[in-house]
């Protein structure tokens, strides 16, 4: 399909678990991200917000919606790459997160880029 070739963004998400800023005693389980959005499109895009689903081991789900990521909205060239690191807080050990960025070509033409589901683990958490 020629539409999935033009509007096309990759996004690729690495968790890591804070123990710095993390207090399991008081259910407090810190986590950074590391994302990398890739234009694999033909046109430019731009980020113009999120929407994160972020689920706990617990099964309770949090909504998150907002305009850009960490205060940018980013112009991706084809080809190009973007990276951040934001992070979220649990209060289970476990829990997972996936959403979407909803884009905008430079044509005019919004699309979403989907965020793949990836797992917050604390160490040892499940072995």
């Amino acid at each position: 399909m020629t539409q999935a070739l033009t509007y096309s963004i990759e996004v690729s998400v690495t968790p890591e678990y804070l123990p710095d800023q993390s207090s399991p005693e008081a259910r407090r389980h810190a986590f950074a991200y590391h994302v990398t959005l890739t234009n694999t499109g033909t046109v430019p895009a731009r980020l113009l917000r999120r929407h994160w689903i972020i689920t706990d081991g617990s099964g309770h789900v949090e909504e998150v919606r907002g305009d850009g990521v960490v205060g940018q909205q980013p112009l991706l060239a084809p080809g190009e790459q973007y990276h951040y690191t934001s992070s979220a807080v649990l209060e289970t050990p476990v829990g997972s997160m996936r959403g979407s960025y909803q884009m905008q070509a430079a044509d005019g033409h919004h699309f979403d880029a989907l965020i793949p589901v990836f797992t917050l683990a604390a160490p040892r958490a499940l072995n």
